[in-house]
């Protein structure tokens, strides 16, 4: 091989790692598919709307939201899983998605970890342990006496079997040690209405869901789910100030699928975070009783095993599985 042409092979090769270099730094050049894995209308569909709209303006390229609805979340997040690992289409998820259906799922469509590349843990949410006002208990204490007093006699409703909520039921039945029987829903919607009436007593849901009724006094709150108090409603204790170590929440977070670039990870990352910095976003955030997390993709990656050790042994406990 002769001196020139072994000088035009490197100049072709460093040209090509150039070319390739710029490529992955005009990230992104086109518009990004934000994947909300629920119907719209929902806290997670407003999140993501939200955070969408700041993130396409940090990025200079438009995010463009898709609902994928069904399975409870498993539809939409699968989806992500299987697209193309350039950063284009990415995940808006929460605890349904990377903790309780793959622990609750039969047929398991995606791995939450080894098919998912963390992007940022946007928000933590609580959620509400509250009871129609004819039920004579003002405290969970109060409540947990009650229970043992009368075992299997109350009942709480949630949105549906395998739900946070549902599970958040569960993991207060076994720390509190009483009998409460679940009554699973359709949604928060039907459960509220039957609560609201007092054909069940109690209910656990998203505190968001339920603030207003909380606010005009139809129904009694009791404690939230999260270790603190929430911000907007200080008078309400945490449920852990009765049972210690007691903690649930819903959370928001992006995921990209597995073997995104790590500079796109990072740029999806930083917009991510100058999203959630924003003053105009933080204002809406305080309307969901939310608080701010904006993670590193390190810190998610921790927080999505540490949900799944937290929850695998409540969901094994309750015996719930889904087809």
């Amino acid at each position: 091989m002769t001196a020139s042409i072994t000088r035009r092979l490197l100049l072709g090769a460093a040209m090509a790692l150039g070319l390739a270099g710029a490529a992955r730094a005009e990230f992104p050049d086109r518009q990004i598919t934000l994947v909300i894995p629920f119907a719209a209308g929902g806290s997670t569909d407003v999140v993501g709307r939200i955070v969408a709209d700041k993130m396409g303006a940090a990025l200079g390229q438009q995010v463009i939201v898709q609902n994928v609805g069904g399975a409870g979340g498993s539809l939409g997040a699968a989806q992500v899983a299987k697209a193309d690992p350039d950063g284009y289409t990415i995940l808006m998820a929460t605890v349904a998605t990377h903790a309780l259906n793959p622990l609750i799922l039969k047929q398991k469509p995606y791995d939450p970890v080894a098919d998912f590349a963390p992007i940022s843990l946007l928000v933590l949410v609580p959620n509400v342990l509250a009871v129609n006002p004819e039920l004579p208990v003002n405290t969970v204490q109060e409540l947990i006496d009650l229970a043992k007093k009368e075992p299997g006699t109350l009942a709480y409703a949630s949105s549906g079997n395998g739900t946070p909520l549902h599970l958040s039921g569960e993991l207060f039945k076994s720390m509190a040690g009483v009998d409460i029987t679940h009554i699973p829903y359709k949604g928060s919607g039907p459960a509220l209405t039957d609560v609201l009436g007092n054909q069940v007593p109690i209910i656990f849901d998203n505190l968001p869901s339920a603030s207003g009724h909380i606010a005009s006094g139809k129904l009694r709150a009791l404690g939230v789910t999260t270790a603190e108090r929430a911000p907007s409603f200080p008078d309400v204790p945490a449920i852990a100030e009765t049972l210690p170590g007691y903690e649930t929440y819903t959370w928001n977070a992006l995921f990209a699928p597995a073997g995104t670039p790590p500079e796109v990870v990072a740029a999806l990352n930083k917009a991510a975070l100058t999203a959630m910095a924003d003053p105009a976003v933080a204002e809406r955030m305080k309307e969901f009783s939310a608080s701010i997390v904006a993670s590193t993709p390190e810190a998610l990656a921790e927080h999505v095993k540490a949900e799944m050790a937290k929850w695998e042994p409540v969901v094994r406990d309750a015996n719930v599985s889904l087809d």
